[in-house]
């Protein structure tokens, strides 16, 4: 009988808390589709200490995942287990990170589509913290991941502001129509479900990009509104 994702999650995470590196995991884990399980690690592992960023770990890690996982009921005390797991790491989210940008960097889109889930998971609570942002910007830069580009991530998550359409699309006002209806569809296309477990994510996470969607989709037509009545 397979083991299912979480199974596989919590083997890799125990052997982490019983001496074994981050990276010595990670490198059992670096072809497809055992990808899905490291990505799962990182968002698992950084998640559980970003949740002490705020000084406040009162918030249901189960639902918090759920912004970002698909877990089933079955499995829920096995996903408990595999945060308290990685909250017991002794590695420093630095050395998550780093493990991570290496491990990723022949796709650096997965960094983004992390990036994401933790922006998610900092608003399960329903407030995003100054230290949360503090720790996901530190993160993204570590993940070479560029000011504009973290600030259009960013936007699509955090609703202390109205979001800007043209940042959702990593676009200015200047750009032509043409070559924003072109980022407009490299975005979708990007979100696609195919291309989300290509990049290495598990089926399990796919219900992020139903937000990502949403997102890229009202700043398309917040945009072409405005073309329409200029």
């Amino acid at each position: 009988m397979a083991k299912s994702i979480w199974t596989r999650i919590t083997e890799a995470v125990s052997a982490l808390t019983k001496g074994e590196s981050l990276a010595q995991v990670f490198e059992q884990l670096k072809t497809p589709p055992e990808r899905s399980v490291a990505f799962t690690i990182a968002v698992i592992g950084l998640g559980a200490k970003m949740a002490k960023a705020d000084g406040l770990v009162t918030r249901d890690e189960v639902a918090a995942f759920r912004q970002v996982f698909f877990i089933p009921k079955r499995d829920e005390e096995q996903a408990a287990r595999v945060f308290n797991l990685a909250r017991q790491d002794v590695a420093g989210f630095e050395v998550y990170a780093n493990t991570i940008a290496r491990m990723f960097e022949d796709n650096p889109k997965v960094l983004e589509d992390l990036i994401e889930g933790l922006f998610s998971i900092a608003m399960a609570d329903g407030h995003y913290h100054p230290k949360e942002h503090d720790f996901v910007h530190e993160v993204s830069q570590k993940f070479n991941i560029g000011e504009a580009r973290f600030r259009s991530l960013r936007t699509r998550f955090v609703p202390d502001a109205p979001p800007d359409a043209y940042d959702v699309l990593g676009v200015t006002p200047n750009t032509p129509m043409k070559d924003i209806r072109k980022a407009w569809r490299q975005r979708i296309r990007e979100t696609h479900p195919d291309q989300m477990i290509a990049r290495g994510l598990p089926e399990e996470a796919i219900t992020l990009a139903t937000k990502h969607m949403i997102a890229v989709t009202k700043a398309w037509e917040e945009i072409s509104n405005k073309a329409d009545t200029q």
